[in-house]
């Protein structure tokens, strides 16, 4: 494959023996000519209540054409497993990305943050329909991105990433019709750019993390097509209280017997396992899953039982999973290993 894929890590290897110090403009907008140009900003939150919210703020979605407006999407996962969604979109002229910081507009819908602390306070305030979002994550870890935030498919493509707030505790409150929910749990907050077709370069990825009293990991993992040679990029953060110990892509990932899920129409692993040789391995095992969506349902005309099978011939079967899984993490090193057990939520997104 004549492609060069790089990964910006800082060394040695795929790993950063020192730590990239994420700036305020890497959280702001990367300008753009490029009609392929996509970008936006991310948050969730676990509450103590045992709902999770989920909130995005989007320039433009790469699977959406050049001229789309800005939109929202506002989720919210109940205990009792039922799934609110709204989507909203609003004309540019209604929208603002700052280029220095993260300050976002789009409708009445905003992202800041507060930097007047030792660690910053992210801010996302969303409202559509009758669902309010009003909420601040305190980081409790500080900014971090793999390396120097980028991997580039060639000499135009790329993709970026910088976590914000790897773990944050968050306040606020969630208002849903005439219920008002204390906001109080943990969080998180990223933000993701790039250029180019990522369904054309992406087959599929994972990506989560998990939260006990002393650790927090953070995982992606993500494979390329064939014709980018299936090339794996999967960066992890690995914390212990309130310092950031490993950021490496030097991690093998095993996953288990696939199991057909038809919300998905597609497969899906029982269990993921990743090691960092001498570092970490984590165990995922799947429990529940909590949202599962054929991505072609998203296109009005693939919806068709007509259309539907010739379009999973032509591109395959795109699918999102959202999974409730029970985790190991051993972690390695010293006279003993450290084990930490409990749950938490990843997912799989496959674009083919």
């Amino acid at each position: 494959m004549s492609t060069v894929i790089a990964e910006a890590w800082n060394g040695p290897g795929n790993q950063d023996s020192e730590l990239t110090v994420v700036t305020p403009a890497d959280n702001g907008l990367h300008p753009s000519d490029s009609k392929r140009a996509f970008e936006h900003w991310y948050f969730d939150a676990r509450l103590d209540t045992g709902h999770t919210v989920v909130a995005f703020l989007t320039k433009r979605r790469p699977e959406q054409g050049a001229g789309c407006d800005p939109s929202v999407e506002l989720i919210i996962y109940s205990p009792d497993g039922n799934k609110r969604q709204v989507n909203a979109s609003y004309p540019k002229s209604e929208a603002h990305f700052g280029v220095d910081d993260v300050d976002v507009r789009v409708g009445p819908n905003r992202a800041w943050v507060d930097r007047s602390g030792p660690l910053p306070v992210h801010h996302a305030y969303l409202a559509e329909e009758d669902v309010t979002f009003d909420l601040a994550f305190h980081n409790e870890l500080p900014s971090w991105m793999p390396g120097r935030g980028e991997t580039s498919y060639g000499p135009v493509d790329h993709f970026g990433w910088v976590v914000a707030a790897p773990r944050a505790r968050v306040s606020g409150t969630v208002t849903i019709g005439d219920l008002v929910l204390d906001a109080a749990g943990i969080g998180y907050a990223d933000h993701n750019w790039g250029v180019g077709d990522m369904k054309r370069i992406i087959q599929r990825w994972h990506w989560g993390r998990l939260y006990v009293e002393d650790y927090s990991l953070l995982f992606a993992n993500v494979l390329t097509q064939k014709r980018f040679g299936h090339h794996r990029s999967q960066p992890v953060m690995l914390a212990h209280r309130d310092e950031i110990v490993l950021s490496t892509g030097d991690v093998r990932i095993t996953e288990g017997p696939l199991v057909f899920h038809p919300g998905a129409n597609r497969d899906y692993p029982t269990w993921l396992e990743l090691e960092s040789p001498g570092a970490f391995t984590l165990r995922l095992d799947v429990d529940r899953i909590i949202d599962a969506q054929d991505l072609l349902d998203e296109i009005p005309i693939a919806r068709s039982r007509f259309v539907k099978p010739l379009i999973h011939r032509l591109v395959g079967r795109p699918g999102y999973l959202r999974f409730d899984s029970r985790f190991e993490l051993v972690i390695h090193g010293g006279d003993t290993d450290t084990v930490r057990t409990g749950q938490t939520l990843h997912e799989m997104v496959a674009l083919q």
